[in-house]
């Protein structure tokens, strides 16, 4: 599909799929090395998209924190940060979340219909709020920021968005972080939910490269043939 970006989708997951627990405070799955990974995936795409759920529960920042990949991206004709993405169905954000703190990103909110006139009015000028229907649909948001100019996109949840993006196989890569211990509480947050996928045994996606970080393991999954496998 030509008229979308190149689209990677990233998560960390425990033995049991979950990939947080059922609390309200964050539960880190990942490393150090880790971070630095996701660091330089990040410094490498266009946009970073996350679900408003996300941006409520776990108030990333979803910058590039490491000065040289930053300075780097400057380089290119970058912008020092990806810009960032969000999706809201019900326009439930807080303008004081740090996804819209003045760090020099560029913020886009694709809201629903019902919700975009007033949300736009609360945001003000922190981000430029995108009306994309009801309900909104990945397909189409991932065809309006193509035309932004949005050439590599990362996806960083939540698992509202992690379903859609697959289920509409609009992922070319999957980067899937495994923790070593269990996370087994009735209500944690898991990778996808219900959905009819693209992925099943007749149709089996292809491991492209597995790396040790530490005490984690990158599965990276090659779902698109744009995905091209690690030498």
């Amino acid at each position: 599909m030509a008229d979308r970006p190149y689209t990677l989708l990233s998560c960390s997951m425990s033995f049991v799929f979950n990939n947080a627990a059922a609390t309200e405070s964050r539960l880190l799955l990942s490393n150090d090395l880790d971070f630095d990974r996701v660091d330089q995936v990040r410094a490498g795409v266009d946009a970073i998209v996350v679900g408003a759920t996300t941006v409520r529960n776990d108030n990333p920042r979803l910058l590039v924190r490491d000065p040289g990949r930053r300075r780097a991206r400057l380089d290119r004709g970058l912008t020092e940060h990806p810009v960032k993405v969000t999706v809201t169905q019900r326009g439930r954000l807080d303008p004081s979340q740090r996804f819209f703190a003045d760090d020099g990103s560029r913020k886009l909110v694709y809201a629903s219909s019902r919700v975009a006139a007033a949300l736009d009015e609360r945001l003000g000028r922190l981000g430029e709020v995108v009306d994309a229907g009801d309900p909104v649909r990945m397909a189409d948001l991932s065809r309006d920021l193509y035309r932004r100019g949005v050439r590599r996109l990362m996806v960083e949840g939540g698992a509202a968005v992690h379903t859609q993006f697959l289920a509409d196989d609009l992922v070319d890569e999957l980067q899937l972080v495994v923790a070593p211990f269990f996370v087994g509480e009735a209500g944690a947050r898991r990778f996808v939910g219900e959905g009819h996928f693209p992925w099943h045994p007749g149709r089996r996606a292809v491991l492209a490269e597995t790396r040790q970080l530490g005490d984690v393991v990158l599965l990276r999954y090659a779902l698109s043939d744009r995905c091209a496998p690690t030498d």
